[in-house]
């Protein structure tokens, strides 16, 4: 599979990284190791497995996108040849075969820009929010209008729309997506398994940080494409603010006009809660994840609102939001 360079982000991984980067050693022409300022021993890892290692310069904030952008460029220098590139965080492990079967479906598939498969938490058992996350990765198979970060990718794709946006500091991959269809590429996900990602997120704060950042992301997407045709995320923001924001505030101002009798409208959250388990049942989930998966995407409104008016903030004061890390 001489065709394919790995380009790996990170940033204080340790372990996490010796594992990411031994799941694809001998499987790919070049590996890249782009490091946002590790203070552990990340960088020293990276070179001792023969990675090629950019360390990016600490005066220019750190974002994924400009982490992935900087490692296709010195992949390109490297070994300007490369036909598709595999993106992978350092908190994640490829999963044997899998470069073999992203690579083959996107040779049958020449106006494909983007492959991903089945994204699984490593250890989903160890809290619910790990678990979380596992079902959040579980989506639909075939064509699809975005992806996460760990794709495989046509480099001539990616080069037509000029690499990721630097500027964002969270969903930067479905903005990708975004420009890449309105050029006629396609995404697809394949029902493979792709790779184990390390959430480590064992506590609430961990999860209400990451529904922050996720609320920014949905906020700066329908920003820069909500427009028509495209309306990208604005159906999220709108639901967003409307549950988080406006229908409880409504609910308070009503029921200091009812004597407290207004409050009962907030029933209608567990009225949420339950269309969003019955679903998930009827795709299979057993009763217990269909629950928290249901009551959690209800309280997510919470934190992502927040996130929303972080990010609308920042315009209005012309303050651009760094980043919102969810794990020390």
């Amino acid at each position: 599979m001489k065709q394919i360079g790995i380009v790996v982000i990170g940033r204080n991984e340790g372990e996490r990284l010796r594992r990411c980067l031994l799941s694809v050693l001998d499987k790919a022409t070049k590996i890249i190791y782009v490091d946002s300022g590790s203070t552990d021993d990340s960088v020293a890892i990276a070179k001792s497995l023969s990675a090629n290692v950019v360390e990016l310069d600490l005066s220019i904030p750190f974002t994924a996108a400009r982490a992935r952008n900087a490692g296709v460029k010195r992949l390109l220098e490297i070994n300007p040849d490369v036909e598709y590139i595999q993106f992978v965080d350092g908190d994640c492990e490829i999963i044997p075969r899998w470069l073999e079967d992203a690579q083959q479906e996107l040779k049958l598939r020449p106006n494909a820009a983007i492959v991903c498969g089945r994204l699984r938490e490593r250890f989903p058992e160890f809290s619910l929010y790990n678990r979380l996350c596992d079902l959040e990765w579980n989506t639909s198979v075939g064509e699809m209008k975005t992806c996460g970060g760990i794709i495989m990718m046509r480099v001539t794709a990616l080069q037509q729309v000029g690499g990721f946006n630097p500027e964002l500091i969270a969903g930067e991959e479905p903005e990708l997506c975004v420009r890449l269809r309105s050029l006629g590429w396609t995404i697809w996900r394949i029902p493979q398994e792709m790779a184990y990602h390390d959430a480590q997120m064992l506590h609430f704060r961990q999860w209400w940080k990451r529904c922050i950042r996720g609320g920014h992301a949905y906020a700066e997407g329908a920003w820069l494409h909500g427009k028509p045709p495209e309306y990208h995320w604005v159906r999220e923001n709108l639901s967003i603010a409307f549950w988080g924001l406006f229908f409880p505030l409504f609910v308070l101002i009503l029921a200091l006009l009812t004597h407290g009798w207004g409050l009962i409208l907030f029933g209608l959250y567990l009225l949420l809660i339950y269309r969003i388990y019955r679903g998930k049942r009827k795709e299979g989930l057993n009763y217990q994840d269909a629950f928290f998966y249901g009551l959690f995407c209800v309280l997510s409104k919470f934190p992502q609102v927040y996130g929303q008016l972080k990010f609308y903030l920042g315009r209005l004061v012309k303050r651009k939001s760094g980043l919102i890390e969810y794990r020390a």
